[in-house]
């Protein structure tokens, strides 16, 4: 039984899995659950809770997960803004919709799908949503909202123009003239409301997402002198195959920041503007719990992808490396998930779809290619036999099992890592005869489907991997404070 027929059969079943709406009941309070759905750009595993960096200072994002579950090792479809957002917006993989990549707009390709937040809409809930959701543009707005709020404050100083930079520093001014203290103030504002029926609000939350300018006092929790850098190995590369280093060395940005000795300066100001986010959500988790609807909301809070800051000589996001792969990702489904539970089956983010069908009751979907997490939910240990996937790019794809990372790129070259043994991904097994069997399992969930690129936006399929809009960074100054 392949991918798909598994997904149709569990659809079938789904009604039968569903968590009675009743048991969300509270006095005076609309049943049906509620949802709020809290989307960080560029949010790697440097929270407290995934101990991904010791000194990352992020109270809220751990008290959110005492709350539910934490789910350690989840991973994007795509280590990339705009279709790691469709896949997990659509429930449909890059690699069947050829949505691969920033420039191709998915109404284009997928003009008929129905995303997560235009389903809540038909199946009658209050949908509103601010901030960054979906990549770019209008949010698909009015399909997918009711409503929908925009900052005019794009999260930089008003006197920045150019866009995708290296730069960061601190801003002296309030967390309220931040965009993300717009879109969080906003939130807090409709979890302030009485509402007449269920809601879906969407809160999409800009930083860490560069440029990296945040108010000072968040620069003020990290001195440069004092953070911790990413453990390297120099020789990082040597075991890859040619593919494989040119996504390592794309920009050349990892060499840019040591030769000008910014890289502890880069780590600092990424930190701060992890925290700031915190904060901003820190906001809005308290304006629920003051609400009438703190027991029964769920809330989904997740980061579309990771970030490199020097691991395998890399920078940004762009690979099929655990950096580059692995995201935040909490489930507080009150009556489902026991509060502080931590899950460590591999999980994508194209699960979060089907798992809030499951968990709110609505009518399963079939075109859906993710996997409900709701066994998970209520029994983290339970059997997960499914690897997660990403996609970068045209048939390069990367399978994240529990303990194994197989990687094989469109012209046929591989890597594979044993996470038991080697948690830096820095020994690349993939040539040696003794785990071919490995490679063989692992290689039965790549997908069977890989879709021609999506048109780009002005409706062309000459898409490359390499945009001419990133050309300029391999000579672009760093701009550090």
């Amino acid at each position: 039984m392949n991918r798909r027929e598994f997904i149709r059969l569990a659809a079938v079943g789904t009604a039968s899995m569903s968590l009675p709406v009743s048991a969300f009941s509270v006095e005076g309070v609309e049943s049906k659950p509620n949802v709020l759905f809290i989307a960080v750009d560029d949010l790697n595993d440097w929270i407290g809770c995934l101990g991904g960096h010791p000194d990352a200072k992020t109270p809220n994002l751990d008290r959110l997960a005492k709350r539910g579950m934490l789910f350690t090792n989840a991973h994007c479809s795509a280590p990339v803004c705009n279709p790691s957002r469709v896949s997990l917006l659509t429930g449909i993989l890059p690699s069947t919709s050829g949505v691969y990549l920033n420039p191709q707009p998915f109404r284009i390709a997928l003009a008929d799908a129905v995303t997560l937040p235009e389903h809540f809409k038909n199946h009658g809930y209050r949908v509103v949503g601010a901030g960054k959701i979906f990549h770019g543009g209008n949010n698909d707005y009015p399909r997918s909202w009711h409503e929908y709020f925009k900052p005019r404050q794009n999260n930089v100083p008003k006197d920045y123009s150019v866009d995708w930079s290296l730069d960061g520093g601190p801003l002296d001014i309030t967390d309220d003239e931040m965009g993300d203290g717009k879109v969080a103030n906003w939130a807090a504002e409709q979890l302030s409301k009485k509402h007449d029926k269920p809601f879906f609000i969407g809160v999409g939350i800009f930083r860490p997402h560069l440029t990296w300018f945040v108010p000072r006092k968040y620069f003020d929790m990290y001195r440069p002198d004092k953070v911790t850098l990413p453990i390297v190995n120099d020789n990082d590369l040597e075991d890859l195959p040619p593919f494989a280093k040119e996504l390592a060395i794309y920009t050349n940005d990892y060499r840019k920041f040591t030769e000008v000795n910014k890289w502890r300066k880069a780590v600092a100001a990424y930190l701060a503007c992890v925290s700031f986010a915190d904060e901003m959500i820190g906001r809005v988790l308290d304006a629920l719990e003051k609400s009438r609807y703190a027991n029964n909301t769920v809330i989904v809070l997740w980061g579309d992808h990771g970030w490199h800051l020097g691991e395998k000589l890399h920078w940004r996001k762009f690979t099929l490396w655990e950096e580059g792969t692995r995201c935040p990702l909490i489930i507080v489904a009150p009556g489902i998930a026991k509060p502080g539970g931590r899950c460590s089956r591999p999980v994508s983010l194209i699960d979060i779809y089907p798992t809030l069908v499951d968990i709110c009751g609505l009518t399963p979907r079939e075109e859906l290619e993710g996997m409900s997490l709701l066994p998970l939910l209520r029994e983290p240990q339970a059997v997960w036999d499914h690897p997660s996937l990403t996609t970068y790019g045209r048939n390069n794809h990367s399978l994240r099992g529990e303990r194994w990372r197989y990687i094989r790129y469109a012209d046929g070259t591989e890597e594979l890592y044993d996470h038991d043994n080697d948690k830096l991904e820095w020994n690349n097994l993939a040539d040696k005869p003794q785990y071919a069997e490995v490679k063989q399992k692992m290689a039965r969930s790549l997908p069977k489907v890989n879709a021609p690129n999506a048109p780009d936006k002005n409706g062309s399929r000459n898409v490359k991997l390499w945009h001419k809009r990133y050309e300029y960074l391999r000579h672009r100054k760093i701009g550090f404070w």
